[in-house]
C-alpha cells in the first residue's frame, strides 16, 4: 500500500474523529448506534482513539429485532464486554408484542421496517439527543443527501430539503426539545476505505463476512442464508455454498455472494473489482426505488 494511501486513511480517520469528539462537546447523551456490520465497529473502534486513554464516555445501542446472525449477537456482547461499554437494546419482538408494530405477513415479510418504531421509542426512553451511526454516502443514493449532522425533528422524521449548511467545518447541533440529530462520521469513506482501513488497523470483524460454507437458497438475485426464521417455498432448493456477506443486515434478507474470500486481502481483492453496492443484496432495498429514503424519512438509521 502506497504511503499517499495511508496518509489519506489517516485524513479520513482525522476528519471521523474530529465529528466524534464535535458531538460529545454539543450534545448532552449521545449514543453510538451499533448492528454488528463492520461500519458501526469502524465508528466503535474510532471512537476509542477519539478519547483514548478514556473508554468510550457514550453508550453503544442496538436495535435487535430477534432475526439478527447468532454471529452478529455474539460479537456485539464479546466486543462489549472487552470495551466495558454499556449497552442499550432496543427490542423489536417487544415493541410487537405490545401492540407498538405489527409483524409483516407473506414470502417477502421482514422486520426492517419495524426498527423505525423501536429505534425511536429507545431514543424518547433514554433521553439521546444524538445517534452517531455509520452511514456513508457511497452506500446509497439516499445516503448521499445526508450531512455529517442530520437533524430530526419531534417525530423523528427527516426533511432531507432542510438541512443546515456545514462550511469549514462549522457544525450546527442546536435544537428544540424533543428533536435530535444523528451524526455520520464516516460519511466521507467508501466501502473500498473501510475494508481498507480495517485491514491496516487489523480490526476484528463478524466471522460472515470471511467466505465459509453455508446452506442457502436463491431468492431476490442472491443467496440467503437458512435459518429458523426462513420458510422455503415451492420450488425452492436449499444449496451449500461458500459464500460471504458484504453487508450485515437481518438474516431474512441478507444475500451472500460466492467467494473464496477468506481473509481481510483477499477481501480487500475482491472489493476492488466489484461493480454492484454493497446493498445490492439486501432484498429490503429491492422494494421501490425509494425504499431506503422512504425508511429514513420517518426515523430510520
Amino acid at each position: 500500500m502506497s504511503k499517499y494511501y495511508l496518509n489519506y486513511l489517516d485524513e479520513l480517520e482525522s476528519e471521523a474523529i474530529f465529528i466524534l469528539r464535535e458531538v460529545w462537546a454539543q450534545f448532552e447523551n449521545p449514543v453510538i448506534l451499533f448492528s454488528g456490520g463492520k461500519d458501526s465497529i469502524l465508528v466503535t473502534h474510532l471512537a476509542q482513539k477519539a478519547f483514548y486513554p478514556a473508554k468510550i464516555p457514550f453508550p453503544l445501542m442496538h436495535v435487535d429485532t430477534g432475526h439478527n446472525f447468532p454471529e452478529t449477537i455474539q460479537f456485539r456482547d464479546d466486543l462489549i464486554k472487552g470495551l466495558d461499554a454499556q449497552l442499550i437494546v432496543g427490542s423489536v419482538q417487544e415493541s410487537i408484542d405490545t401492540g407498538r408494530v405489527a409483524e409483516e405477513k407473506g414470502k417477502s415479510a421482514t422486520r426492517n421496517a419495524l426498527q423505525i418504531t423501536t429505534l425511536l421509542d429507545a431514543i424518547e426512553s433514554n433521553k439521546v439527543d444524538c445517534a452517531i451511526g455509520g452511514g456513508r454516502r457511497d452506500e446509497e443514493k439516499a445516503r448521499a443527501k445526508e450531512r455529517f449532522f442530520s437533524h430530526r425533528d419531534d417525530f423523528g422524521q427527516w426533511d432531507p430539503k432542510n438541512q443546515r449548511p456545514e462550511l469549514w467545518n462549522i457544525l450546527n447541533g442546536k435544537h428544540f426539545e424533543g428533536e435530535h440529530f444523528r451524526a455520520f462520521p464516516i460519511s466521507n469513506w467508501t466501502e473500498m476505505d473501510v475494508w481498507n482501513y480495517i485491514l491496516r488497523e487489523n480490526i476484528k470483524i463478524p466471522s460472515l463476512y470471511f467466505a465459509h460454507e453455508r446452506e442457502v437458497v436463491w431468492r431476490s438475485d442472491s443467496w440467503i442464508p437458512v435459518s429458523e426464521h426462513l420458510t422455503l417455498e415451492e420450488g425452492e432448493e436449499v444449496h451449500t455454498k461458500k459464500i460471504r456477506f458484504r453487508t450485515l443486515g437481518d438474516i431474512t434478507i441478507t444475500g451472500g455472494i460466492e467467494s473464496d474470500a477468506d481473509t481481510l486481502e483477499k477481501i480487500v481483492g475482491e472489493v476492488a473489482a466489484m461493480k454492484q453496492t454493497e446493498r445490492g443484496n439486501r432484498s429490503d432495498d429491492k422494494r421501490s426505488e425509494t425504499a431506503m429514503e422512504d425508511r429514513k424519512r420517518q426515523g430510520y438509521f
